[in-house]
Formats: structure tokens, sequence, C-alpha cells
């Protein structure tokens, strides 16, 4: 590829001391890497030139918890995000199959936990009796199905909805009963939406399919991002056969590299199935009233140990306080390195625990927009603690931002926007304290890099306005950032997002 020289950007500093850009620069990046930034550049033979006028350049941004093949999937699904009751949801669900009636329906995004009732497999029986009903909870975490579709998934007749583990099994056989819904074409779609928003790279924890699907897909074109492919433990034994360690290359692709073993220690929040330890203040329905983990201690540590030994990294997925401080001990346990994902909920002293590990927590802060009604619900007696970015920030662990998508959207501005203003609505910010700053969430974005440098990968944003910008309150922040225009998105020097309203220089 030609070099690209980009004339006339501003920096946006990322460094915590960093001082504002006070005139344009030029970047030069040459095989996939910025080679030259200062002023007045001179030109390079056969450069592509761009001449940004004025915008902003930021490195490139990455969400770091992506199903891919469920964002995907969610064009042909029933979105159930809305609904607020097993009533709203068997109303929708009826009128896609009036126009349907014999195609298997699939739904997605309903939360339940502060719906007035459980919902039932007899009430989607009686939609239909004959056609698969299979919606899939927003958290992903379980799925309300009829009979039929329990049947061809060969689950066992229940009057209730299908949990953790039984439904990730059952998942991964969704294909056999609905069809393909993620096809190579729907990936690629994903991903020019994703570029468009200045997303370069992505980290894909999808329970299905390894890195022969991913070589397909690259040859069909879903080529336009970074990708860090995860494992799960039914696919760990075929990575570790093949040689594959954290970062290495996925064969057939050229910017696809194997990642980390995904763990799913315990459930979510709003399937109630989060581990924790104090009673869900609205359990009394509940058998595991603390929520549960999803493994024992040991058979958790000995796929840590593994996957170590292996070169892989590891990735706990620890929504309940109880689960963090596990993965805390596995970790330590182990010599593991990696991630904790989710930490929504967290004990104050396993901060500095977490911080003093060197892990990387992963979090994503669109969810407490989603989930403040429902923490309210369930998790009524320890508010403080939830999505405690600031303690996490302050002790000095590394924070990457990421969506979890399609539980949220695919979108980094919005998750910047919940990590600095903390509501998407009319009321206050909840726990404003544990806020952080535009500088902050827009760093946690960047995979680990800074302002952008000679030596950083040519994967470069371009925007319309400053991020940083003096725009007021934290509301008009949170504003600023979530409805950023992106004018262009490189990755290594490649242009994958339209350069809207601006015209190139010569060259």
């Amino acid at each position: 590829m030609d070099p690209l020289l980009i004339r006339n950007v501003l920096p946006v500093p990322l460094g915590v001391d960093e001082a504002p850009a006070t005139e344009p620069v030029d970047v030069l990046v040459d095989d996939g890497v910025v080679r030259r930034v200062g002023s007045h550049l001179p030109d390079v033979e056969d450069a592509r030139v761009h001449d940004a006028d004025g915008r902003w350049i930021i490195p490139g941004l990455w969400d770091h918890h992506v199903h891919l093949g469920q964002v995907a999937m969610t064009t042909s699904r029933l979105d159930l995000s809305t609904v607020r009751s097993p009533e709203e949801a068997t109303f929708f669900v009826q009128e896609r199959l009036s126009a349907w009636p014999d195609k298997p329906l699939v739904g997605f995004g309903h939360r339940s936990a502060t719906w007035p009732r459980k919902p039932t497999v007899a009430e989607l029986d009686e939609v239909s009796d004959t056609t698969p009903i299979v919606l899939i909870s927003g958290d992903a975490h379980h799925a309300w199905m009829n009979s039929p579709a329990l049947r061809a998934l060969g689950l066992a007749p229940r009057h209730d909805v299908v949990r953790e583990s039984e439904w990730f099994d059952a998942y991964a056989r969704l294909e056999d009963v609905v069809g393909q819904e993620a096809t190579a074409a729907a990936y690629r779609t994903v991903q020019v939406e994703a570029a468009a928003r200045g997303i370069v790279g992505l980290v894909d924890f999808e329970f299905s399919g390894g890195a022969i699907e991913w070589a397909q897909r690259w040859a069909d074109g879903a080529d336009l991002l970074r990708i860090r492919m995860a494992t799960y433990a039914h696919g760990l034994d075929a990575v570790l056969n093949a040689g594959l360690r954290s970062g290495d290359p996925i064969p057939g692709t050229d910017g696809a590299v194997m990642g980390p073993l995904k763990i799913i220690s315990d459930g979510s929040l709003n399937t109630r199935t989060a581990w924790c330890c104090m009673p869900y203040t609205n359990g009394e329905d509940l058998i595991h009233p603390f929520g549960y983990p999803n493994q024992s201690v040991d058979e958790m540590r000995e796929l840590m140990a593994r996957a170590h030994a292996g070169g892989l990294e590891v990735a706990v997925h620890a929504i309940g306080d109880a689960a963090v401080h596990e993965a805390l001990l596995g970790f330590a346990a182990t010599g593991a390195r990696g991630s904790v994902e989710h930490a929504q909920l967290i004990d104050e002293a396993d901060v500095p625990l977490l911080a003093a590990s060197g892990l990387r927590a992963s979090v994503q802060p669109a969810h407490l927009l989603d989930d403040r009604d429902v923490s309210e619900h369930c998790w009524a007696d320890r508010l403080d603690r939830c999505f405690a970015l600031r303690w996490m920030y302050d002790a000095g662990t590394r924070l990457h931002l990421g969506s979890d998508a399609p539980v949220a959207p695919l979108d980094p501005w919005l998750a910047m926007a919940a990590a600095v203003h903390r509501s998407a609505d009319e009321r206050d910010p909840w726990n404003p304290a544990q806020a952080l700053t535009a500088r902050e969430a827009l760093a946690a974005s960047t995979d680990g890099w800074g302002t952008v440098a000679v030596g950083h990968p040519g994967d470069l944003v371009l925007l319309d306005a400053d991020p940083l910008g003096d725009v007021g309150d934290s509301g008009a922040i949170s504003t600023h950032l979530r409805w950023m225009s992106v004018a262009a998105t490189y990755v290594g020097g490649r242009l994958t997002a339209p350069l809207l309203d601006w015209t190139p220089g010569p060259g």
C-alpha cells in the first residue's frame, strides 16, 4: 500500500498532563506504521495525501468486548428491548408470526428482572405450538422459548426460561433450527458501521466458530477491522493443538490474531445469576439467592492454568463481587495473565488487589444506563459499588472500555459518554463520584495507545470536533461525546470509513 500523508491535524492529548495542541501537524504512515509527526512534512513520493483541514486526530478506537456474530444477527431478529412485560413480548411475537407464520422466530433484548411476573413456556405455546420461538434476553444469559424450540434444541420440557451454561450449550445448536443468520455479508455490514464510529479493532467473544471460520469470513470480505478472536473451554483443545498463542496471527487473515480463553465464571444481573457476596434484595423467589458460579473453583483454575501454560491470556467474565474476588484469587494462584471482564459489582477491598495484579479491567459503561433500574431492584443495598470506574482508575487499574454488543450498541462514544456522565435521561448521574473524565474515557478506548506518535500503528481516526473541548458541564460533555462526528477511520493506513463531508487533498 502506498504511504499515507495526513496534513493539518490537531493531535488530541491523552496523557494526564499533556497540553492541547495549538498548531496543526502532519502525520506520515508508511507500511502500516506512523513514521513521522511534525509541521510541514515534505511531500513523499507516491503518497496518498489527505488534507484534514484542522480536524482532530486520535488513535483508533477498540471495543474490548463484542459478540460479533450475535451483532451481525440482530438485523434479522425481533427487537424486544423496549418490552416491559410478558404480555408486551407475546404481542410483538404474534405480530411477527402473523407475517411469517412458518419461519422460526428469534427475538433479542428483553430484560425480565423488572417484569411484574416470570414468563412461561405455556404462554409462548399459546402463540404457536408448531413454529419454534426463541427469545434471547438482553444480557444473553437466558432464553425464553416455546415447546417446539425446546424440542428442536434437544432440551427437556420445562415451565421457565433456559439459563446460563445450559443456554450457552443450546445456543451453539441454534443455527440448525433457524438457519444461518450471521453471514459474511452481515459481518462486513457490522464492520462498516463500526468503522464509521472510529473503531479499528475489537475482541470477539462469539460463542461459536474459530480460526477456520474467521479465515473464511476474511476471504469473503469481512476484513475491515483488527480482530482478537477468543475461545471458550470447548474450543481450548483445538487452539492448543494448533499451537496458537495470544497474539499469533490467524492463518488466512492479515488482521486477525488469537485472543484469550474466555471463562464465564458467573451469570448476569438481569437473570439474577451473577455471584454475589450478599443475597439479592429481591431474591426471595430464587433457588440461589446469592447467584452462583458456573464452575467450581478447581474447574476454573484448571482451565486458567492450561490456557496459561499454552501461551493464552485469560478473560474471566465476573459480574458479581464474589465472582470478581474468586477471579482475582484464580489469577494469583495460576499465574495467568489477562483481564477481568465486566467487574460490574466489586468489593472496595478488592480494588487495590485488582490494580496490583496488573490485570486489565474490561468494563462496559453503557451497561450502567440499562442496568440502573435493575440494580435498584436487585442490588438496592450496594448501589455505591456498581460500575466503580473511579475507584479502579485511581487505584491504577488498566481500564479497557467496551460494549458487550449486542447487549449494548457497538458504539464507543456511547460507552465513553456513559463513563463520563453516568446517565442517559433526565435523572441525575448515578454515583457521579465514580465517573471518569472525558480524557480518561477516551484513553481507555484506544487499546493503550496514547497521543498519536511515531511508532504507533497507522490506526487513526479523524474527528470533526475536539472530544476534550471545553463545552461546559458534565452533561454537555456527555452530549458532546455521545454525538461525536467521525470524519475518517484508517486501519494500518487503509481507509475503512468514508470521508463524509470533506474532500481529500491532491495525491
